[in-house]
C-alpha cells in the first residue's frame, strides 16, 4: 500500500432511476440519486467484550432458511457509534405496494431484471504481520478467532489476497523466495523455497480454507528477487529490461503457485506486481513496473500456467482507482503514457489474451473509475483488491471514521461500481499498527491483537460482515432505483444482490447524523424501516 493515502471525497456517476416504479409510490424521480453507482436490532455488543463478536454460533446467511416467504425481511445493523455491531436480526414486515408513503421516507425500488457483476467474495490479507500477531495467541484462542473470521458461523470471509514474499507488513524484514548474495543469479529457480511461509502463513491459509471451502485466494508480489532488479534491492527499482529476466520472473511466480498448491493452498488469481506505479517505496519492498514490462511478464506467465495445466487467472494493474494529478510531473518519460491508462496500455498488447480481469486499490481516486473501466472492457472481471483502514488522530474516533468511509466507498461504492470483491488489507495487526518495516504505520486490521491476548474486532470486521454473512459466492448484483424523500432527505446509498438460493440482499448506508425513514419496494410489495444515524444496514428476504 502507499504510505501517503489520499482517499476520495466524492462519488462519481449517477444512478439509473426507474421512473415508472417510483411513480407508483407517488414519489417524483427528480430527487437526487442515492444509489451506489457513484457511490434496529437487539443484539448489541457490550463494551469490553473483545473476542466474542455477535453472530459466532449463528450461521451467516441464516436469513435464507429462516425468513418466511413474502412475510418479512430481516435486518442487521452496525452503527458508527458502536452501539450496534451486526445487531439483529430484527423483523420488518412486508405490505402491499398500494398505500401512502411518508414524505420523509427515502425510496429504493429493486429491479431484479437489471443484472450486473457476479460476486466472488469479501476478505483481507494474511500478511506476514497478521500471521505473526495471530501466533502470539494460544492455539485454542487463535482457532476461535479464525472461526469468527472465516466460519459460516462468524463473518464467513471467503477471499484472501496474499503477498508473494514480503510487503511492508512483516515481522522480521523484507524477503522473497529466491534471495541470493549480491552478484549471483538463479534463472532456473534452483534455490527457490517457500520455507519462510511454512511455519505460520500456510497453516493459517489451510485453516481458513477448512473453515470456508468457498475461499478464493489471490496473490500479488511487492518485489521480485533483488538479483532481477536495477536497484539490486527489494526496495524500489525496476526489473532489469531483459527477456531473460522477464522469463525468470514469470517462472518465479509459477513456482510460487505450484509450491503453494503442493502445500494444499490453490491460487485462484495472480497479479504480477502490487502497485506498479508506486515508483519509490524507499523503506519497504516495491517495484516500479511500467505497463510494457508488466505485459512482457504476463506474455511469459500465461503460457507457463497453461502448460502446467493450472487454472490460475491473471489480473492486470493492482493499483489505485486513479493517479494523483500532481504525480504526472515526476512520472518517468517512458511511463507518461501509462498515466491513468495503465490497464488500457497492458490490454493493448498480446498479453491481453492471458488477462481475466483488472484489480484496483482505494488510496487515490474514486470507485467510479471501475465503472469507466467496465464500460471499456465489459468482458473483464474487476476486483477491488486492497484498501486499508487508517487509525484516526483520536483513537476513540477510529471505529466511527473507518465504518463511515468504508461503508460508502467499499461495501457499497466498490460493489456498486462493478467490483466482484471487497478486500481490506491486514487481517490482524497489533496495537502499534504493526509489525511493519517502513511503509504504513497507521494501518488498521480487521482485528487487533493486544495488549496480551486481548482481541478487538474493528470496524472492518463489522463492515465486511454486513456483506460477507449474507451475500453468497455467485450472487449477482441487481438494479436499484433510488430517490430522496419529498422533503429532501438524502445521504443514503444502496446496493442489492440476488443470491443463488433466490434470496435478496439489500445493503444501505445512512451517512446522516440523524435517523432516516426508508421505504423499499420489490415485485409489488414493500416494507418501511427507520435507519439509525450513521449506520450500515443489511436487509435479507426470500
Amino acid at each position: 500500500m502507499r504510505i501517503l493515502q489520499q482517499r476520495c471525497l466524492w462519488f462519481g456517476g449517477a444512478a439509473l432511476v426507474a421512473v415508472v416504479a417510483l411513480a407508483l409510490l407517488g414519489i417524483s424521480a427528480s430527487g437526487s440519486s442515492r444509489s451506489a453507482l457513484g457511490a434496529s436490532g437487539s443484539h448489541s455488543v457490550r463494551p469490553g467484550v473483545k473476542d466474542a463478536p455477535p453472530g459466532v454460533g449463528v450461521p451467516s446467511q441464516v436469513a435464507d432458511s429462516s425468513t418466511p416467504v413474502a412475510a418479512a425481511a430481516h435486518v442487521w445493523v452496525t452503527t458508527a457509534n458502536g452501539g450496534d455491531r451486526l445487531s439483529g436480526p430484527a423483523r420488518v414486515a412486508f405490505s402491499g405496494a398500494a398505500g401512502s408513503t411518508s414524505r420523509d421516507a427515502a425510496i429504493v425500488v429493486l429491479d431484479p431484471t437489471r443484472r450486473y457483476q457476479t460476486m466472488t467474495g469479501f476478505g483481507a490479507s494474511i500478511t506476514d504481520a497478521s500471521a505473526s500477531v495471530l501466533y502470539t495467541l494460544p492455539a485454542v484462542q487463535r482457532a476461535r478467532v479464525m472461526a469468527s473470521l472465516f466460519s459460516p458461523t462468524g463473518d464467513g470471509l471467503d477471499f484472501l489476497r496474499q503477498p508473494i514474499g514480503a510487503s511492508d507488513m512483516v515481522a522480521d524484514g523484507p524477503y522473497t523466495y529466491d534471495d541470493l548474495p549480491a552478484g549471483q543469479t538463479d534463472y532456473t529457480m534452483a534455490h527457490f523455497s517457500i520455507a519462510h511461509d511454512q511455519a505460520r502463513i500456510l497453516p493459517l491459509l489451510r485453516e481458513a480454507e477448512r473453515l470456508n471451502p468457498h475461499l478464493t485466494v489471490m496473490t500479488s508480489p511487492w518485489s521480485a528477487p533483488a538479483w532481477m532488479k536495477t536497484s539490486g534491492s527489494l526496495l524500489s527499482g525496476r526489473l532489469i529490461a531483459s527477456p531473460q529476466i522477464y522469463h525468470a520472473y514469470a517462472l518465479y511466480l509459477l513456482d510460487f503457485i505450484k509450491a503453494y498448491r503442493a502445500q494444499g493452498v490453490a491460487i485462484n488469481d495472480v497479479t504480477v506486481q502490487n502497485e506498479p506505479q508506486d515508483r519509490d517505496t524507499g523503506t519497504y519492498p516495491g517495484t516500479d513496473m511500467p505497463s510494457w514490462q508488466e505485459a512482457a511478464v504476463i506474455e511469459d506467465l500465461g503460457p507457463m500456467l497453461s502448460a502446467a495445466h493450472l487454472s490460475t487467472r491473471v489480473f492486470a494493474f493492482d493499483d489505485n482507482w486513479s493517479e494523483d494529478a500532481h504525480a504526472y510531473a515526476n512520472t518517468p518519460s517512458d511511463e507518461k503514457a501509462d498515466f491513468n491508462d495503465y490497464p488500457g496500455r497492458v490490454l493493448a498488447t498480446p498479453a491481453a489474451q492471458w488477462i481475466s480481469g483488472v484489480a484496483f486499490h482505494c488510496y487515490n481516486g474514486d470507485p467510479s473509475a471501475m465503472t469507466a473501466f467496465h464500460d471499456r472492457y465489459p468482458s473483464l472481471k474487476i476486483y477491488q483488491s486492497e484498501c486499508s483502514g487508517t487509525a484516526a488522530a483520536d483513537p476513540a474516533a477510529t471505529f466511527s471514521s473507518s465504518l463511515k468511509w468504508q461503508s460508502r466507498y467499499l461495501e457499497i461504492g466498490s460493489t456498486g461500481n462493478w467490483s466482484s470483491t471487497v478486500v481490506n488489507w491486514d487481517l490482524a495487526l497489533n496495537q502499534a499498527h504493526g509489525p511493519h518495516t517502513g511503509g504504513c504505520g497507521t494501518c488498521t486490521g480487521v482485528v487487533t491483537v493486544g495488549p496480551g491476548t486481548a482481541v478487538t474486532y474493528n470496524a472492518e470486521y463489522y463492515a465486511l460482515g454486513q456483506l460477507s454473512r449474507f451475500v453468497q459466492p455467485g450472487a449477482v448484483r441487481i438494479g436499484t432505483a433510488s430517490a430522496a424523500s419529498a422533503t429532501g432527505s438524502d445521504g443514503i446509498t444502496d446496493v442489492a444482490f440476488r443470491n443463488p438460493s433466490g434470496s435478496t440482499v439489500l445493503v444501505t448506508d445512512n451517512d446522516n447524523a440523524e435517523n432516516r425513514a426508508l421505504t423499499v419496494q420489490e415485485d409489488g410489495r414493500r416494507f418501511s424501516y427507520v435507519l439509525p444515524a450513521d449506520c450500515l444496514a443489511t436487509f435479507v428476504w426470500s
